[in-house]
């Protein structure tokens, strides 16, 4: 394994010059300048994030979460940048940071990501930079270290770009960008728990690709890759035990890896395509304690729950965990207590349905947000 992460990361710039910001974005988008120091949350928790990927103007819009009810809409954010207006193909448009105090968004349309401070009063648009490539679908950040997956419509130039988070400015790394295949179709970027691997799940391949992280940042040459044994590879999650959960849309169903334990080989399979019975699961999400994974279900519009045992092996609990009415399922948000699922239902009318989730994994609806915007991408939660 490389060195640990908090030996080969370096230094972030917590400041930034009053007024900073990238191609003529403004740099307040809401509320008050954040101080990093500051005691007080505000938008730091209990809120859901997520693009609406408007090809007018993506914009940004935050929920407040109910303890036992619908969340419910508090601000639309400007980033700066513009979006498609229709599907991204992908999980991970909008990313928060391992430290809370940044959200990252793609800008799909306009081939940029931007990047908020989260403060006490509001969240701050400090950044719109390119975003390293065209079409970016996919971001993630790990200890100030940040890629963002390009994966153009029509398959040719699939690339991931590293980045520097300096206090909101992302700076591009000397040799952060790797080449994907062609016609790949990638949906998703991640870390592992430690930051020392990135993966990338490519859906027309059927494979995951893996590559070590540096000491300062940039990427092995080579990557390790990993042929999916359910097909369609698509979404995933990591649990902080290191178990990759990963969801095959071909399939409908979900497999399991273990990160990290042989140098020869990153990932390694542990549960091979463990069907759910329902149609298009493409979207993943693992609750913190790493003891269950839901698989959102696309064209069965639904949920599907799995349990998760300390080697990582998934057993499918309910095939049909929760429902979306009809609605689709895509976009998926754990929150960080584990006791809330929100599941983003694309088809009309669009809604955000919530879910408590019981100590044993089940899933109860508790409520329905309407009028979210046709197209959006990305669901996160803190």
């Amino acid at each position: 394994m490389n060195a640990p992460t908090s030996r080969r990361r370096l230094l972030l710039s917590l400041s930034v010059a009053a007024g900073t910001a990238a191609v003529g974005v403004p740099a307040l988008a809401h509320g008050e300048r954040g101080n990093d120091r500051d005691e007080d949350d505000g938008f730091r928790q209990g809120k859901l994030f997520m693009s609406t990927n408007a090809v007018a103007g993506n914009v940004l819009q935050v929920f407040a979460r109910a303890p036992q009810g619908p969340a419910s809409l508090i601000a639309s954010l400007p980033t700066g940048g513009q979006g498609t207006g229709g599907g991204l193909g992908s999980q991970g448009a909008v990313a928060l940071s391992t430290s809370g105090r940044y959200l990252f968004v793609v800008n799909a349309g306009s081939h940029s990501v931007s990047t908020f401070r989260l403060g006490r009063r509001g969240a701050e648009l400090v950044s719109t930079v390119p975003s390293g490539g065209s079409t970016p679908t996919s971001v993630a950040e790990s200890d100030g270290l940040v890629y963002v997956l390009n994966a153009p419509a029509a398959g040719i130039g699939n690339v991931v770009a590293g980045f520097r988070n300096e206090g909101g400015m992302l700076r591009p790394l000397a040799d952060g960008t790797r080449a994907l295949a062609d016609r790949s179709a990638p949906a998703q970027v991640g870390f592992d728990a430690d930051g020392e691997l990135l993966v990338i799940s490519e859906r027309a391949a059927t494979q995951l690709v893996a590559y070590r992280v540096r000491r300062h940042g940039e990427l092995e040459l080579e990557p390790t890759v990993m042929p999916s044994p359910g097909a369609t590879p698509f979404g995933f999650g990591i649990t902080r035990r290191n178990v990759l959960v990963v969801s095959e849309a071909g399939t409908s169903s979900a497999s399991s890896y273990r990160i990290g334990e042989r140098r020869g080989a990153p990932l390694q399979l542990v549960s091979p395509a463990v069907a759910n019975g329902q149609g298009a699961a493409c979207w993943i999400a693992v609750t913190p304690n790493g003891r269950f994974a839901y698989s959102a279900n696309a064209a069965a519009s639904n949920v599907s729950s799995y349990a998760i045992d300390v080697q990582g092996a998934l057993t499918l609990l309910a095939a049909q965990a929760g429902f979306t009415s009809g609605n689709g399922a895509l976009d998926m948000a754990v929150t960080p207590d584990g006791r809330q699922l929100h599941v983003f239902a694309s088809r009309a009318p669009q809604q955000i349905v919530s879910f408590t989730i019981a100590p044993d994994g089940g899933l109860t609806r508790i409520g329905v947000l309407g009028g979210i915007t046709p197209g959006s991408a990305g669901l996160v939660a803190n």
